[in-house]
């Protein structure tokens, strides 16, 4: 593949994810309605789908999210807040879903969609573990279910955003991908 040709690819996946970041503003302004409805998973499951180096993924994805979550901290506190207690378990969580979409192999309705209930299905069982919260839930399995069954309705708009996020982010490159053949790998070339 030529240097120009990853170039033009990388570059435009940066700023599909950038874009993606920047819909997080939405959920700000209507954090009750919109909490959790965001593009963070679709972000993650589209980087670890769609670059060819793997450690891009990794670096764009969490590097886009970190910088998107000190402005929206700063948003809701005006503060500027780096990093927090539960941070790790929030990125790791991220981490998990780049992961997820580097599984995908073939860029297909079915196939994004699983991947996408996978990613959720990580962010709920580690996010929601009681210990992260202080003393909200107790740090016992049964503490563990109280906190799972609260998330239901945060989980939910999850799988609302990234039904909306996945089908721009996947179906947007994928149609920009069959108009001009320099966001192709060498191996859909070859096909």
């Amino acid at each position: 593949m030529s240097l120009q040709k990853i170039n033009t690819r990388n570059a435009v996946l940066i700023l599909l994810i950038i874009a993606a970041a920047a819909m997080r503003l939405v959920s700000y302004k209507y954090p009750y309605v919109l909490s959790n409805f965001t593009p963070v998973g679709a972000i993650a499951l589209f980087g670890g789908a769609y670059f060819t180096d793997k450690w891009k993924a990794y670096a764009v994805v969490l590097i886009t999210l970190f910088a998107s979550d000190i402005f929206l901290n700063y948003l809701y506190t005006s503060k500027l807040i780096f990093w927090s207690g539960y941070s790790f378990w929030v990125y790791a969580c991220f981490a998990l879903m780049v992961f997820v979409g580097s599984l995908v192999k073939k860029v297909s309705f079915g196939n994004v969609f699983l991947a996408s209930l996978a990613s959720i299905a990580v962010h709920w069982l580690i996010i929601d573990l009681p210990w992260l919260y202080g003393t909200l839930y107790p740090h016992t399995l049964a503490g563990y279910g109280q906190s799972l069954i609260a998330a239901i309705p945060f989980e939910r708009n999850m799988v609302l955003g990234d039904a909306l996020f996945c089908t721009l982010l996947f179906g947007g490159f994928e149609l920009a991908k069959s108009r001009y053949t320099a966001l192709r790998t060498n191996n859909e070339l070859a096909l």
